[in-house]
C-alpha cells in the first residue's frame, strides 16, 4: 500500500516536473518575443521620429518666401538634399 502511494506520488512528481520544464521553455520564447517586438517598435519610433523631421523641414522649406529667383533655386536645393538623405538613410536601413 505504502509502496503504491510512494509510486503515485512520484508519478505526480515527474509530471510537475515536466510541466515546470515546459513552461520554463515557454517563458524563454516568450521574452524572446518581446525582445524582439521591442526592439521592432524602437525601430518603428524611430522611423516615426525621421518622418515628422521630415515634415518640419519640408514645412520650413515651403514657408521660405519666393521672391526671387535665388530663393526658389534655393528651396530646390534643399528638397534635393532631403531626398537624397532620405535614400541614403533608406539604403543604411536595409
Amino acid at each position: 500500500m505504502i509502496h503504491e502511494e510512494l509510486q503515485h506520488l512520484q508519478q505526480l512528481t515527474n509530471k510537475v516536473t515536466r510541466k515546470l520544464e515546459q513552461l520554463e521553455l515557454d517563458k524563454q520564447a516568450l521574452e524572446e518575443q518581446v525582445g524582439l517586438l521591442q526592439q521592432e517598435l524602437q525601430e518603428k519610433e524611430a522611423s516615426l521620429d525621421h518622418f515628422k523631421n521630415q515634415i518640419k523641414i519640408s514645412k520650413i522649406v515651403n514657408n521660405i518666401p519666393v521672391e526671387n529667383i535665388a530663393s526658389a533655386e534655393l528651396r530646390n536645393r534643399i528638397d534635393n538634399y532631403i531626398k537624397e538623405i532620405d535614400k541614403i538613410i533608406t539604403h543604411l536601413s536595409e
